[in-house]
């Protein structure tokens, strides 16, 4: 398993190492690494240049290091997706090969708050509906829902049916058409609610997407937070130099 020496700098190599070792299976996903001066001895590097190569691997996603536990191999997220698009979560598990499903968890009406009448452009007498669900693959819940508008904006009897889309429910009317969002992401560790839904230990951190999603005429039909698995879900953006 030692390096062999090439023009490259010795932390490099180490990585390329490393990486390939996780594609074949010596190190396996949610495996704890060999300690550092296992593993320096048996690459035949120092212990500093080992730690520089666990660095970027874990910028790179690739490992995490637990303070006083360990370093891990983190798993390969099962779903990818640009952010430029608008595109469901059911496609997004569609796409992986797998079956998308969701479990309603409850539906609430309130009045609006002040931050509710702001956003939505609402008066005092609209009800906002807080529906909670969360999507699965497999059967496997991989990202816990929670979205909020004013009830007026679906039909009656959308709670009752459960499984409809709330996209296709928001435009049956045709007087409503999605037409774009604006998504901030932020990441997190253990989250106190999301976590347990979606069966998720201390060590599992999660991606939350906020979106603020917009009809044609630039107003707000529909605010979500998504809590998607960070070992399940990646996101990325493609960027154009203008």
């Amino acid at each position: 398993m030692t390096i062999k020496a090439d023009h490259r700098h010795l932390y490099l190599q180490v990585i390329d190492r490393l990486k390939s070792d996780i594609e074949t299976g010596v190190f396996k996903e949610n495996e704890k690494l060999p300690s550092e001066f296992e593993l320096s001895k048996s690459l035949g590097v120092s212990r500093a240049t080992l730690r520089e190569a666990l660095r970027l691997l874990e910028e790179e996603n690739v490992i995490v290091r637990r303070h006083g536990v360990g370093t891990f191999v983190n798993p390969k997220p099962l779903f990818t997706s640009g952010i430029e698009h608008l595109s469901s979560i059911s496609s997004m598990i569609e796409t992986a090969g797998m079956e998308p499903g969701s479990r309603f968890l409850k539906a609430t009406e309130t009045v609006p708050s002040d931050e509710d009448l702001k956003r939505f452009q609402c008066d005092g007498e609209d009800k906002i509906l807080t529906i909670e669900r969360v999507r699965t693959a497999d059967g496997e819940p991989v990202v816990y829902c929670i979205d909020k508008l004013p009830a007026s904006f679906l039909p009656t009897d959308f709670v009752d049916k459960k499984e409809v889309s709330l996209f296709s429910a928001l435009e049956q009317s045709g007087k409503i058409h999605v037409a774009y969002a604006v998504t901030y992401i932020d990441p997190v560790g253990y989250h106190e609610q999301a976590s347990p839904i979606l069966n998720c230990g201390r060590e599992t951190a999660l991606l939350v997407l906020k979106q603020l999603h917009y009809d044609d005429h630039d107003q707000v039909v529909l605010y979500s937070k998504n809590y998607f698995r960070a070992d399940k879900f990646s996101f990325h953006v493609v960027r154009k130099r203008v």
